[in-house]
C-alpha cells in the first residue's frame, strides 16, 4: 500500500490524498461502509459501486471468524471472491466486539477469550492469530489486535490498557512480519493508538505507533463514551505526532459532523454504522440538517429526499413514499434509507475533498455543520 498527499489545507489540518492497493485507489478524506458479516445491511455490492460509489469496504473480523467461518473463506479465495467485492477492503482485528462482550470476555497476557454470541462456544484471540484470521479473510489493510477502553475508565485502569496493547502490538508485528499473505496480493497492517481520554497517555501511545514506521495508522477508543470536545481534543493531539505521509484512520466516528470535524483535524479515513443502522431507524441524514422518515409531516410532501441529489433514490423517491414504507414496515425502506445515507456520506467526504483541493475548506465546512446540526 502506498499513500500519497496530494494537497494539505492552509487553514487547518485537512488534507486531500491517495491511497493505492492492489484492489485499487482510495481518494481520501474516505468514508467506509461497514460490511460486517460481509455484506453492507440492505445495500446490494452494485448499488455500493455504481450509485454510492464507495471506494473502499470494512469487514468485521469477529463475526466473519465466527460465520461464515475462516474455512469457508479460505475455501472461497478470501472474502473477496467470497462476496464478489472487487474494490479494497480493511478489516478490523475484533477487539472492540471483545471490548463490548464485558460479560462474556476475560483479557490477560495471551490474549482476550471470549465467547461467541451465537452458540456460546468459548475462544481466543492473540495479537499473532488475530494477524492469521485477517490474512486468511483476505483484506487489503488489516488491523492491529488492541483493547479498546471504555471512555470513562479511570487513569490506572487506561494505562495498563495502553500498555497491553503496545505489548500485544509488538508480537502482531513481528508475526505480521513473518508470514506472507494468502491469495496473491499485499496486506498492510495498521498500529492503533489507544490512551482513553488521558493527553500524556494519548501522547506516549501515538509516539509509540509512529515509531514503528507501518503504511498507516489508526486512532481507536474514541466515541465510547468520552464528551465529543475531549474526542476532538484527543485526535487533535494524536495527529500532532502521527507522521503526515501516512494515511490516519479515526475507527468507529461517527456523526457526518464527528467527520468534519475529524477531517479538520487531519484525519483521512472513517467508518461507522451510523448511516446504515440509523437509517434502518428511519433517520435521513441531508445536506439540510437531519430527518425522521415517520414523522407526519411528511405523509403529503412529494419532494425529493434531498434536493442535492446525492443518489438515485434521492431522484426515485419522494419523502411522502419514504415515510408511507416505514410506517407500513415495508422492507424497501430499509434499503432506501441505507443506499440514500451512505450515498449522502460519501457526497459529504467527496465534498471535503473538493474543497480542501479548492483551498476553500474553512468556510464551506463552517456552513456544512451550521446546516447539519438542523431537525428538519
Amino acid at each position: 500500500m502506498t499513500f500519497e498527499l496530494q494537497h494539505t489545507d492552509t487553514q487547518s489540518k485537512a488534507r486531500a490524498g491517495l491511497i493505492t492497493t492492489d484492489h485499487g485507489c482510495i481518494q481520501t478524506p474516505i468514508f467506509m461502509p461497514v460490511g460486517t458479516v460481509a455484506s453492507v445491511k440492505a445495500v446490494h455490492f452494485h448499488e455500493l459501486r455504481d450509485d454510492i460509489q464507495a471506494q473502499i469496504i470494512l469487514g468485521n473480523t469477529y463475526h466473519l471468524y465466527l460465520r461464515p467461518g475462516i474455512d469457508v473463506l479460505e475455501q472461497a479465495g478470501g472474502l473477496h471472491k467470497f462476496n464478489g467485492w472487487e474494490k479494497p477492503i480493511l478489516t478490523d482485528s475484533g477487539g472492540f466486539q471483545v471490548f463490548s462482550l464485558s460479560a462474556n470476555r476475560k483479557l490477560k497476557e495471551e490474549g482476550a477469550t471470549f465467547r461467541s454470541h451465537i452458540d456460546g462456544s468459548k475462544h481466543l484471540f492473540t495479537p499473532e492469530n488475530a494477524v492469521d484470521i485477517q490474512r486468511s479473510i483476505g483484506a487489503d489493510i488489516i488491523m492491529a489486535f488492541d483493547e479498546c477502553t471504555p471512555g470513562d475508565a479511570d487513569y490506572h485502569y487506561a494505562k495498563k490498557s495502553m500498555e497491553l496493547t503496545h505489548r500485544w502490538l509488538s508480537r502482531g508485528l513481528a508475526h505480521f512480519d513473518a508470514t506472507e499473505p494468502k491469495y496473491g496480493y499485499s496486506q498492510t497492517y495498521f498500529p492503533i493508538v489507544q490512551g482513553c481520554v488521558y493527553p500524556d497517555l494519548r501522547k506516549q501511545s501515538a509516539e509509540f505507533i509512529a515509531s514503528q514506521n507501518r503504511e498507516g495508522n489508526a486512532i481507536g477508543g474514541l466515541a465510547v463514551g468520552e464528551p465529543t470536545e475531549v474526542m476532538y481534543e484527543m485526535i487533535s493531539l494524536v495527529n500532532e505526532i502521527l507522521p503526515a505521509d501516512k494515511p490516519r484512520y479515526l475507527m468507529g466516528v461517527g456523526t457526518p459532523q464527528n467527520i468534519l470535524e475529524g477531517i479538520e483535524r487531519g484525519v483521512d479515513m472513517f467508518d461507522c454504522v451510523m448511516p446504515t443502522r440509523n437509517g434502518r431507524n428511519g433517520m435521513l441524514f441531508t445536506s439540510h440538517g437531519v430527518m425522521n422518515m415517520k414523522n407526519e409531516k411528511w405523509k403529503k410532501d412529494f419532494s425529493a429526499l434531498d434536493d442535492n441529489g446525492t443518489s438515485y433514490v434521492d431522484k426515485a423517491y419522494s419523502k411522502a413514499y419514504l415515510r408511507h414504507l416505514f410506517v407500513s414496515k415495508e422492507y424497501l425502506a430499509l434499503q432506501i434509507a441505507s443506499i440514500h445515507n451512505l450515498a449522502f456520506y460519501l457526497w459529504l467526504v467527496g465534498e471535503a475533498r473538493k474543497h480542501i483541493l479548492a483551498g476553500d475548506f474553512m468556510p464551506w465546512k463552517t456552513e456544512m455543520i451550521y446546516r447539519l446540526n438542523h431537525r428538519l
